[in-house]
């Protein structure tokens, strides 16, 4: 008699959100349903409902999975003590690996119609978008404040520079639909910003 290993309730769930996260890359989020995650995973779609009783209760889960690991990625930088300029590229790195490891993210977030439950994710992953944006601009201040960052350099829009980078990686990704754009690209092009806004004379 063969036993086969029972999968456990979480651990389906993770499957289910991982699922939905590739079909929406490669579909586009509105063109996923139940039926094609229950394909994917080899499962009948009861089986789906059982776990979630909607598609939105899907992108729920999706979305609090992916704001913990922005709002992780934001903790972990903080917390490694490295020079703001290192923080700020530990912090765009970490984020364009997230992307490209989940890389529906980006259209999920700027669906102009709502989807079975996009507006809910999009409701979850802004917030954590806000501590990241939050923590860049520290970052600027602190390398200001060390007098490495020119003391002209506005820190929001110093910050908002940094983010349009990882923006613009994005969106070439989704136009060329090649997502190693963002880890080929991502450190070179950060440099090239950040070279601009070191105080003469100094070294990042």
């Amino acid at each position: 008699m063969t036993l086969t290993k029972r999968i456990t309730g979480e651990r389906r769930k993770l499957e289910i959100g991982q699922a939905a996260l590739e079909l929406a890359y490669i579909h586009a989020p509105e063109m996923v349903s139940t039926g094609m995650i229950a394909n994917r995973l080899g499962l009948t779609q009861p089986a789906i409902y059982k776990h979630f009783p909607t598609k939105q209760d899907i992108w729920r889960e999706v979305s609090k999975q992916l704001a913990g690991k922005i709002s992780d990625n934001v903790t972990h930088a903080a917390q490694a003590n490295l020079e703001p300029v290192a923080t700020l590229k530990q912090l765009v790195s970490a984020h364009l690996d997230l992307v490209f490891q989940n890389p529906a993210l980006p259209e999920l977030m700027t669906m102009r119609v709502d989807s079975h439950g996009q507006t809910v994710f999009r409701g979850q992953i802004q917030p954590a978008m806000a501590g990241f944006q939050r923590e860049l601009e520290k970052n600027v201040r602190r390398a200001i404040k060390n007098k490495v960052f020119n003391d002209t350099l506005n820190p929001q829009d110093a910050a908002l520079l940094i983010f349009g980078i990882i923006q613009s990686l994005i969106l070439r990704m989704i136009v060329k639909g090649d997502r190693g754009i963002l880890l080929k690209d991502g450190p070179r092009l950060l440099d090239l910003l950040l070279a601009g806004f070191i105080r003469k004379g100094e070294i990042s």
